[in-house]
């Protein structure tokens, strides 16, 4: 059965054989789906090339690029592309191949109707899943297929159920927010308000103001009574962003109020109860902080009751493919437009990239080059401008085939110590050609040969051919 969505899922069904090609094909269409046939695994590479599909069904034996080769093509660039193999050929040893290999899933002819929809939608499903993030739905919003990010759910969907603080540690841009939403959106909390503020925005009077509250008159400026965070936050989860940027007078006054729950807003005599739950976050090494003295030691173990460490993109490069795709479609789905995808090469080179923001620098970079590219495919050189690097000049043939003869010259005349004689012969040259050859690249034999021999000398005491009017 087709998963619900407001657009039909886009299929690429690849069979040599055009009846079962085309019964696939009205199967699947009178299914629901957008449906694309190619007779050949080449004519396959070519629609991947023009459009991305939801999902890839191909035949395991065809003549020319096979099933197998076909799905290790895809996944050479798009890695998490669901592929479903099928074959009237195939034996177990060909099944566990495909598996292990990345394939969704594996049929054997005659398809069956019913099990191929079946298959197709469970696969998709799958594959959204993947993308939506964690297991029945938590974290939807964190984007994953690595097991790093899968078992950093597991542990934060435990701690959601469990009313404990929690800290989370990690690298500017990795997500810590969302993280923090995502427990209080898996625990009994979930219906009160997620109130979130960062401790490094505000210098200290008005921080202590904006999470205690104030009583009218307290200071200059007070000219009404207002209700700090801990009270706007009560019943809920309050998210302290940046928490080792927090002032050390009023940490104390952070570290009484955990002790009782109790706030008493700046300039009041009473102190007020809430209910609040505390998620805390930040990019410093708290521990080394607290040696430092610059972090309570007693206020550290009161927040880091259950630790929580979002890794780098650096650490989970695997999901670089999967967080492009979903970027690239939430800049299409703000714009109306088509959704663009990087270039084999720009999506590699994003992967091995350096990005110290991590994902929200990501998220940046997709949606300036889906907005900057003239094109369907963004080409690697925005995407190396757009990480700020000196995009690659690439030279023409004539350049390349140049540059190449010179670093071949070179390594010949080094490998024969300058000997024109040897340099030829291992050229598969004679001198004439050969001293040609050198006079176009401006290239002297003397200058390669050994330090102490004579450097006048010409081989075999005859004189070199006139190569001037050859290289002028």
């Amino acid at each position: 059965m087709k998963p619900e969505s407001t657009k039909s899922p886009r299929l690429l069904v690849v069979d040599d054989d055009r009846d079962h090609l085309a019964l696939v094909e009205r199967w699947l269409t009178l299914a629901g789906f957008d449906v694309t046939g190619a007779e050949s695994g080449e004519t396959a590479l070519a629609v991947l090339e023009a459009q991305r599909p939801d999902l890839v069904i191909t035949d395991l034996v065809m003549t020319g690029i096979d099933g197998i080769r076909l799905l290790r093509e895809i996944h050479r660039h798009d890695p998490v592309m669901p592929v479903i193999i099928m074959s009237g050929q195939a034996g177990i040893p060909d099944a566990v191949k495909a598996t292990h290999l990345g394939a969704s899933a594996f049929l054997t002819k005659p398809i069956q109707r019913e099990a191929l929809i079946a298959e197709v939608g469970q696969a998709l499903s799958a594959h959204s899943s993947a993308q939506g993030g964690g297991v029945d739905g938590f974290a939807p919003k964190l984007v994953h297929r690595s097991q790093l990010m899968a078992e950093l759910l597991g542990r934060a969907r435990l701690v959601a159920a469990v009313d404990t603080t929690v800290l989370i540690t990690g690298e500017t841009g990795t997500g810590k927010e969302v993280l923090a939403e995502a427990i209080h959106a898996g625990s009994p909390r979930a219906e009160a308000p997620f109130v979130a503020i960062n401790c490094s925005a505000l210098p200290e009077e008005l921080l202590e103001s904006e999470l205690f509250g104030h009583e009218k008159g307290a200071f200059t400026g007070a000219v009404n009574r207002h209700e700090g965070l801990f009270q706007a936050a009560d019943g809920g989860t309050l998210f302290l962003d940046e928490i080792g940027d927090m002032p050390l007078a009023l940490q104390a006054k952070l570290l009484r109020v955990l002790q009782d729950f109790k706030v008493r807003p700046v300039g009041s005599t009473r102190a007020i109860p809430v209910d609040v739950r505390i998620i805390s976050a930040t990019h410093h090494n708290l521990e080394q902080l607290v040696e430092q003295g610059d972090f309570r030691e007693d206020l550290f173990y009161r927040l880091s009751v259950v630790p929580l460490h979002m890794p780098s993109l650096r650490e989970r490069r695997e999901d670089i493919p999967l967080l492009v795709d979903h970027f690239l479609r939430k800049v299409a789905g703000r714009t109306g437009r088509r959704a663009k995808r990087f270039a084999p090469d720009a999506l590699r080179h994003l992967i091995g990239a350096d990005l110290p923001g991590n994902v929200r620098q990501l998220q940046n970079l997709v949606e300036q080059c889906s907005v900057l590219s003239p094109s369907d495919i963004i080409p690697v050189a925005l995407t190396a401008q757009a990480l700020r690097e000196k995009p690659a000049q690439i030279p023409s043939l004539d350049e390349a085939k140049q540059a190449f003869e010179r670093r071949y010259l070179i390594g010949v005349l080094r490998a024969a110590e300058g000997n024109i004689t040897i340099a030829a012969r291992l050229a598969g040259r004679n001198r004439t050609e050969f001293y040609k050859l050198l006079g176009r690249h401006n290239l002297d034999p003397t200058r390669f040969r050994l330090r102490g021999a004579n450097k006048d000398r010409r081989d075999d005491d005859e004189p070199a051919p006139d190569v001037r009017q050859e290289s002028a």
